[in-house]
């Protein structure tokens, strides 16, 4: 990946988070409902709400409220919550690592999941074993994730006692508790994921089964297994690991469901809690956020690509 094409990508992203910026701020104004009275609450009087909405910038005009956010927003300062009063930034950066470790430990689940899978079910094409693959993937997309997770919770918190059903411990202050804690959420969120991967992952081996690198391969007398570990796994995998990277934005709105079901204290419950009590400035704040992350992914899928493929030039 040459320098010149990670500046152009660089630059591409400022377009697309300004556009971000300003369909989420027109959206969360469309919301009914106002802040000033979610703060004061339905008992305060029309002038106390009305001297809030004067203090929160509320009566300005709306490209004026946006102008002023987005002034802040460029020098690191997102506001401050309506609610809580607290720095956004702290808020968010205090909750990040949470969501991040889901996103990541959900991730690697799905790979675990797809790949062998997927590869099994190219090599073994048209057998019960593709069958069963392929229900698998179509029960994973068919799945709700949070329905999914309710179901986890009924069978290996309620009734068998395995895994916590709520709450959450830091994997940096105690690794192996708070696996426990991120374990059926992740899985949850894995499934989908998994699902269309695995999809992908025996699409391409099948197509990379057929090229004549294979069949040569085959003719030296290697066996079924050398051939497709040695040969096809890496060709096949860059599509899949292309899927992964788009795959990471619905993964980052998953988990805002899934923080709510399993009380994990995350960006994705905040953003919940934020929409409910009309907090503008914090959901504004978690979504931009969420949109860096995911160009930053993906800026990082394109950059293993690379490596997995010299050929690939950008």
């Amino acid at each position: 990946m040459s320098v010149s094409y990670l500046l152009k990508r660089l630059m591409a992203a400022i377009p697309v988070l300004f556009i971000v910026s300003v369909m989420v701020f027109l959206f969360l104004r469309m919301i009914p409902g106002d802040p000033a009275t979610a703060m004061l609450g339905r008992n305060a009087s029309a002038q106390e709400i009305e001297a809030v909405r004067l203090k929160m910038g509320l009566d300005r005009p709306l490209p004026v409220q946006y102008a002023t956010w987005l002034g802040k927003a460029l020098h690191g300062d997102l506001g401050l919550s309506v609610i809580s009063g607290r720095s956004i930034s702290r808020s968010i950066l205090e909750r990040l690592p949470h969501t991040m470790a889901l996103a990541f430990l959900a991730i690697a689940i799905a790979i675990a999941i797809a790949i062998p899978s997927g590869v099994t079910a190219a090599v073994r094409q048209n057998t019960l074993t593709d069958r069963a693959v392929m229900l698998f993937s179509l029960l994973g997309v068919s799945l709700p994730s949070f329905w999914v997770g309710i179901l986890f919770i009924i069978l290996f918190s309620v009734q068998l006692g395995w895994f916590p059903s709520s709450g959450y411990v830091s994997i940096f202050e105690n690794f192996f508790q708070g696996i426990r804690y991120l374990l059926l959420p992740a899985v949850s969120l894995a499934l989908v994921m998994a699902a269309v991967s695995a999809r992908m992952a025996r699409s391409a081996m099948l197509e990379v089964l057929r090229q004549d690198y294979i069949r040569t391969a085959r003719a030296k007398g290697l066996s079924r297994w050398a051939v497709v570990i040695r040969h096809g796994l890496k060709n096949a995998m860059i599509p899949v690991i292309t899927v992964i990277g788009l795959d990471f934005g619905w993964l980052l709105g998953g988990t805002v469901v899934i923080e709510t079901v399993f009380g994990i204290p995350g960006m994705g419950r905040l953003v919940v809690y934020s929409i409910l009590n009309r907090d503008y400035p914090v959901v504004q704040g978690v979504i931009l956020y969420m949109a860096i992350i995911y160009m930053l992914v993906n800026l990082l899928v394109d950059f293993i690509v690379t490596l997995m493929n010299p050929r690939i030039r950008y």
